[in-house]
């Protein structure tokens, strides 16, 4: 049975991020396991550390865990199974044990906590993930609902050493358990590159039963040809290599100028090479 991991804090952009995976969870028929992760409070505080025992930290997490549990049984009428756990550590490390006996189809995780501090607390956690994890992982937007689906899936690559660097399988069974279009995203400044006719015949042929689309994008910033793109075209979700893209370089931002589709609008599935 497929099963997708959901971390949460149980912050706003958590809990939006836990009902995009719980709806994403019924259009795939998977299972929804929820892992809090939890530490003991380091720091000054008024309240004697003395009384914040770690089975008082337990208890806490747990009974959060289990109304996050019971809110979605009741949206999504008792379809789903859903499994829970609270564990004392590293968000990360937590979350590999749990790949290495779950063996998830995705873990599905928000861009942003419930504070200032959170916000690049959560954001740091999640960039950690990626890096580290080499089970695919969903980053969704603040206020980012899954609607009517992922229908169209976009997949961000530069077309450099294409054979190498593609996890063409998980990338087919992805799109194939969807049921979407797929769209390859090649943005690139005035310039071509010579190898690019021949990375792009390798990747058309290893993609061929998903019938790819290839889109070529002049533009000498690869944030801003993926944003423009994907608001004209109605991309539902991106496919980012992280080794291979400075996309994850934008994605975190807590400020800029310019709002990347992803991280205001779109979610981000980031898989390794």
């Amino acid at each position: 049975m497929k099963t997708i991991i959901v971390p949460t804090d149980f912050s706003p952009a958590a809990i939006n991020a836990t009902n995009y995976a719980a709806d994403l969870a019924l259009a795939i028929n998977a299972d929804l396991f929820l892992l809090h992760v939890y530490q003991i409070p380091v720091g000054i505080t008024e309240v004697p550390l003395a009384l914040l025992s770690v089975d008082d930290l337990q208890k806490g997490a747990e009974r959060k865990l289990l109304h996050a549990k019971n809110d979605l049984q009741h949206i999504t009428s008792g379809k789903l199974t859903i499994t829970m756990e609270a564990r004392l550590g590293n968000v990360v490390d937590e979350l590999e044990v749990a790949c290495k006996n779950i063996a998830p189809f995705a873990i599905v995780m928000g861009t942003t906590g419930h504070s200032g501090i959170d916000r690049v607390l959560f954001g740091n956690t999640t960039l950690a993930t990626i890096r580290h994890l080499t089970c695919p992982v969903i980053c969704v937007p603040k206020g980012k609902e899954y609607g009517t689906g992922i229908k169209k899936i976009g997949f961000a690559c530069d077309l450099r050493e294409v054979e190498e660097s593609t996890p063409f399988l998980s990338i087919i069974h992805f799109v194939q358990e969807l049921h979407a279009e797929f769209h390859i995203l090649n943005v690139e400044p005035e310039s071509v590159r010579a190898d690019i006719p021949d990375q792009t015949a390798l990747l058309g042929t290893a993609t061929m039963e998903i019938n790819p689309q290839f889109h070529f994008i002049k533009n000498d910033d690869i944030e801003d040809g993926v944003n423009e793109f994907a608001e004209k075209n109605n991309i539902d979700l991106i496919i980012a290599i992280p080794k291979k893209h400075k996309l994850l370089a934008g994605l975190f931002k807590a400020s800029s100028t310019r709002q990347l589709v992803f991280e205001s609008h779109i979610p981000v599935m980031c898989i390794h090479e």
